[in-house]
C-alpha cells in the first residue's frame, strides 16, 4: 500500500472524511475508489458512495477476494443506513466468510454486526439476539466495540430491558471515546436519547400520559391487566394473550379496558369493534359471539360481565387494569412510527419491516403526504420518504478503516 493510501485510510479510521479525500480525490485505481466511497458516506453522500464501492469491488483483481468482500461490507452498511432493506443479503454473509476465511476478524465481525443492525430494524429480534451472541467484541478496535454495543442496546430496548439498554449504552460511550470520533459519539448519544424520551402512552381511569422505556417495563412486571395496543396483546405480570390476529377481539378489550372502571354501552362497542354507525339486532348478536370468544380468551386475566347498557371489564389476578398505546395512532400510525427515527425509507424497506404489501404502504405513504405528514425526496427507485422537517441522510458510518487492504 502506497503512503497516501495508508494515511487515506487512517484518516478514514479517525472519522476524517475531508481528510481522506483530499489524499485520494483524483486517483481512480481500486483502493483509492474504496476509500473515496467511505469517505462520500461518511459526508452523506450515499448515492456517489455506493456507485464508488461498486466500481472499487470490480476494480480489484480476482486475488483481492478480501479487498473486495471489505467493499461488500461497506456497501451492505450504505444499504442499511439508507434503508435499502431489498439489498442482498446472501453477499453480506458471503463476505463475512471471505474475510472470516482470510483472517481479517475484524472486518468480518463488522459484517456481522451489519446484518445484526439489519435484523434488528425488521424486528427479527431471536435471530438478531442469537447472531449478537456469537460475536465477541473484545479484539474488536473501539470503533466497533461502540457498534456491537448499540446494537446490543438497541435489541434491550426493543426487549424492554432497560438496564441492559443502559449499560451497553455506557460501554459505548467508553468505546466511542476511545475511538475519538465525534460523529461515533454523537451516535451514542442519539441511542441514549431514546431511554429518556416518550415511549408509548398509558390509557388508565380516564387519565392519560406518556411514559418512557423503564416505566413501561414497570407497568409490565407491575400488578396491572395491561391492554398493550403497541403489540395487540392482553398480559399481566404472569401470561400473554397475543390478540393482533383477532382485531375485533382486540378493539373490544380496549374499549372495555379504556373505559374501566365503568361499563360500556353496547352501541360503543359494536361502533368500535363493528364500524358500525347504528346496531341492528344482526349487531348485538355478532356482539354476543365476539363478547363470549374474548371471555375465553381472557379466562384467567380478566372477565368480562354484562350490565344493564352493556359490558365491563374486571381484572383477575391484577389490580388494576391499563391501555398502554402508540405516542402516534391513527390508520397510518405504523408507518409514522417508523418514519418518527429521523431516517430517510424507501417504500420497499418499509414494507418489509412492517409485514405489509408494497401497495399498501404506498397508499399509506401517499395519504400521509397528502396530509403534509410526510415528504419524499428523490424519484423513482431513488424516491426516500421522510418525516418532516426534511433532514438529510445520515453522516454517522461505523465503517472500518483501512477497507482496501492492509
Amino acid at each position: 500500500m502506497d503512503s497516501l493510501i495508508t494515511a487515506a485510510a487512517l484518516a478514514l479510521a479517525s472519522g476524517d472524511a475531508l481528510g481522506a479525500l483530499k489524499r485520494v480525490a483524483l486517483r481512480d485505481d481500486a483502493p483509492a475508489l474504496a476509500l473515496r466511497g467511505i469517505a462520500m458516506a461518511q459526508l452523506g453522500d450515499l448515492v456517489r458512495a455506493k456507485a464508488l464501492l461498486k466500481s472499487a469491488a470490480r476494480a480489484f483483481g480476482p486475488r483481492e477476494a478480501v479487498a473486495r468482500a471489505r467493499c461488500v461490507v461497506a456497501e451492505a452498511e450504505i444499504a442499511l443506513v439508507s434503508r435499502d432493506l431489498t439489498w442482498p443479503v446472501k453477499a453480506l454473509e458471503a463476505a463475512r466468510k471471505v474475510l472470516e476465511a482470510h483472517g481479517d476478524r475484524v472486518n468480518a465481525a463488522h459484517a456481522g454486526n451489519v446484518a445484526v443492525r439489519r435484523l434488528v430494524l425488521i424486528g427479527r429480534l431471536d435471530e438478531a439476539e442469537q447472531a449478537l451472541g456469537r460475536l465477541d467484541p473484545t479484539p474488536l478496535p473501539p470503533a466497533l466495540r461502540a457498534a456491537h454495543e448499540l446494537v446490543a442496546s438497541g435489541i434491550a430496548v426493543r426487549r424492554l430491558k432497560t438496564e441492559a439498554a443502559r449499560a451497553a449504552i455506557d460501554r459505548a460511550r467508553i468505546a466511542a471515546r476511545q475511538a475519538d470520533i465525534p460523529a461515533l459519539s454523537a451516535e451514542v448519544e442519539t441511542a441514549a436519547h431514546v431511554l429518556d424520551a416518550p415511549a408509548a402512552r398509558v390509557i388508565s381511569r380516564g387519565d392519560e400520559r406518556p411514559l418512557l422505556l423503564g416505566q413501561v417495563e414497570a407497568l409490565f412486571s407491575g400488578g396491572t391487566l395491561v391492554v398493550d395496543a403497541c403489540r395487540h396483546v392482553v398480559r399481566d405480570a404472569g401470561a400473554v394473550v397475543p390478540l393482533a390476529s383477532r382485531p375485533v377481539l382486540f378493539a373490544l378489550a380496549r374499549t372495555l379496558a379504556e373505559a374501566w372502571p365503568a361499563d360500556v354501552a353496547r352501541g360503543t362497542l359494536i361502533a368500535r369493534a363493528f364500524r358500525g354507525k347504528h346496531a341492528d339486532e344482526s349487531h348485538r348478536a355478532r356482539l354476543r359471539v365476539e363478547i363470549g370468544r374474548l371471555r375465553a380468551a381472557l379466562a384467567g386475566l380478566a372477565e368480562v360481565s354484562a350490565t344493564k347498557r352493556g359490558f365491563t371489564l374486571s381484572p383477575g389476578r391484577a389490580g388494576d387494569i391499563a391501555v398502554l398505546a402508540p405516542l402516534m395512532e391513527g390508520p397510518h400510525g405504523a408507518v409514522l412510527a417508523f418514519l418518527a427515527d429521523g431516517e430517510a425509507w424507501s417504500s420497499s424497506a418499509l414494507s418489509i419491516a412492517l409485514g405489509a404489501s408494497p401497495r399498501t404502504v404506498q397508499r399509506a405513504l401517499d395519504s400521509l403526504a397528502g396530509e403534509g405528514k410526510v415528504q419524499a425526496i428523490g424519484r423513482g427507485r431513488a424516491r426516500r420518504w421522510l418525516s418532516p422537517p426534511l433532514s438529510f441522510f445520515p453522516t454517522i458510518l461505523l465503517l472500518p478503516g483501512p477497507l482496501p487492504s492492509d
